[in-house]
């Protein structure tokens, strides 16, 4: 076990490290929009499936509450949390449509939204951004494998250099630190 667990953790340190050098001016940037968003009182809309979904709500929940600093609520929501919402969607229009019914509904020329999926092909993901984009808000993905259809979606495209489910969550918490991080920085300047 000590052997595999050395492994594990060796692989996780090189797609960190790759993500550094290849994806470093793209997470720059997605924070930089997620600043601009906020200051301009805007609203950050994150989602994504399973593992993506508690990543969306784990992000949402640093901005509204804090990550390392005390200052006031930042305006962040996770598109996975409303079990009424998400099961009425699926059962009358399909599972495809619901983040991209939730944008149209909380959705607002100047917010942000951020998709979150490892492979990049999740349709509800995809869905969801391109219907951002008809209605004039910025638009992040985080993925993995390539970036997949998403990539090509997304204003900004952070794309973990990886094909393992594990590795790419991984990274999408690391990014989603960083970014709340860099948010905080700036929001607090005086």
């Amino acid at each position: 076990m000590k052997e595999k667990i050395k492994k594990l953790i060796s692989e996780s340190i090189h797609v960190k490290d790759a993500l550094a050098t290849e994806q470093a001016e793209n997470i720059a940037s997605a924070a930089r929009m997620a600043v601009d968003t906020l200051r301009s009182g805007g609203k950050i809309l994150i989602f994504g499936n399973g593992g993506s979904a508690a990543d969306s709500q784990h992000i949402a929940a640093e901005l509204v509450g804090r990550f390392k600093k005390e200052r006031p609520a930042l305006a962040a929501i996770a598109l996975t949390t409303d079990s009424s919402i998400i099961s009425a969607l699926a059962n009358d229009y399909g599972y495809d449509v619901t983040f991209a019914r939730q944008i149209e509904a909380l959705g607002r020329k100047g917010d942000l939204a951020i998709g979150l999926s490892t492979s990049g092909n999740s349709a509800n993901v995809i869905l969801a951004i391109k219907k951002a984009k008809t209605m004039g808000l910025a638009t992040v993905c985080l993925t993995g494998s390539g970036g997949g259809k998403l990539k090509s979606e997304c204003d900004v495209a952070i794309v973990v250099p990886s094909k393992e489910t594990a590795r790419i969550q991984e990274a999408h918490i690391l990014i989603g630190h960083i970014i709340c991080e860099l948010i905080e920085e700036e929001v607090t300047k005086k």
